[in-house]
């Protein structure tokens, strides 16, 4: 299949004498058969990215390589079939109201001059790989929002793309339905080997099906690197928002009054004999478990082991590459030298362990 190679790619718009940058200097590789995910906030300037890959937005600076070819150096007929080796869809499925399901599919044959029995056998199978056989002679009308989304990856497949580019393909779908069109998507990855380009702005979505992702902030690459490594340890602000949570959920801890309950003071007799109160020094910590570390009881054995309390305040299970990985957020309660101790271990243990300055 298809490599996607992105060199200093920048797109300005011109609007009203102002200048706006969507895109500043990018730089991605992705590579032939896999799925690779690009995530962002709204106006991250993903749809734009994923957009410049098949040339629908032309960049100002930089050059996009499908395979090698720079897109910029084709002329319009060959720019329209390179644009044929890649499908889309969308969030809004595209699809022609008035055709039926099976003349959807065959619509980009038909543009493309197949001849009508050729295309209709070739929609047909295809039909059947997304699971809407029976559906042929529907209309959108009549579909859910899953199965519309169905005929529209259908209809991308129709002119054997070797390059899959998905933009908010599942944001107007229920969870449920979400899952079992990332399995497909998945199904036809490893079928055909089709090359899978993926914009959300979900990180459930990347967890479930990508392998490697980008982020995207202000239109400048955040970050990037296998899904696995910054769901374990998001370095960016960018990463942190979007893994962690929403950032209204995490407040600095310098701007958190102090609070001094009983299970955060700690007693202890000085050289005079006399019972003084020490405040534990709180922190709050992220862990997450690897395969091995979640088959042993590593918070109460630490609990166990230093004698020390400590507080989860947030504990959840998510779908990291097929595998599912847990994380937790944990209040520290003890001295400096326990909680240095305490992290110590849990990095022993094989847990990921990074500070999180925040209040759930």
């Amino acid at each position: 299949m298809s490599t996607i190679e992105i060199r200093h790619l920048t797109k300005r718009f011109e609007a009203e004498k102002h200048t706006l940058t969507a895109l500043d200097d990018v730089n991605l590789s992705i590579a032939s058969g896999t799925i690779y995910g690009i995530i962002g906030m709204s106006g991250a300037g993903k749809s734009t990215l994923v957009r410049s890959i098949n040339f629908l937005e032309k960049p100002s600076e930089g050059q996009v390589l499908i395979d090698g070819t720079d897109l910029a150096g084709l002329t319009q007929k060959q720019l329209r079939k390179e644009r044929s080796r890649i499908g889309m869809i969308f969030q809004g499925f595209n699809l022609l109201e008035q055709k039926t399901v099976l003349d959807n599919v065959c619509f980009p044959l038909y543009v493309a001059k197949v001849g009508k029995k050729e295309a209709r056998e070739r929609a047909r199978k295809l039909l059947v790989t997304v699971g809407l056989e029976d559906k042929e002679k529907a209309y959108p009308s009549q579909l859910s929002g899953g199965q519309k989304q169905r005929v529209a990856i259908a209809r991308a497949l129709a002119t054997n793309p070797s390059i899959l580019l998905c933009d908010e393909a599942t944001s107007a779908l229920d969870p449920m339905t979400t899952r079992s069109i990332l399995k497909l998507l998945k199904d036809i990855n490893e079928k055909i080997g089709i090359t899978i380009v993926i914009i959300t702005h979900q990180m459930s979505v990347v967890t479930q099906i990508c392998k490697n992702v980008a982020i995207i902030d202000g239109g400048v690459l955040a970050e990037q690197g296998s899904v696995d490594s910054i769901f374990e340890n998001p370095e960016s602000d960018a990463a942190k928002e979007l893994v962690l949570g929403r950032p209204e959920k995490y407040i600095p801890v310098e701007s958190i009054e102090p609070v001094l309950p009983d299970d955060i003071v700690a007693k202890k007799e000085d050289e005079n004999g006399e019972t003084g109160r020490i405040i534990r020094e709180g922190i709050r910590i992220r862990i997450v478990f690897n395969e091995n570390s979640a088959y042993e009881p590593v918070i109460a054995n630490a609990i166990l082991k230093f004698n020390t309390p400590l507080n989860i305040l947030h504990a959840d299970t998510k779908n990291v590459g097929g595998k599912a990985r847990g994380e937790m957020i944990l209040s520290l309660t003890g001295t400096q030298e326990s909680n240095s101790e305490m992290i110590a271990y849990l990095k022993e243990k094989g847990l990921t362990v990074t500070e999180v300055q925040t209040d759930v």
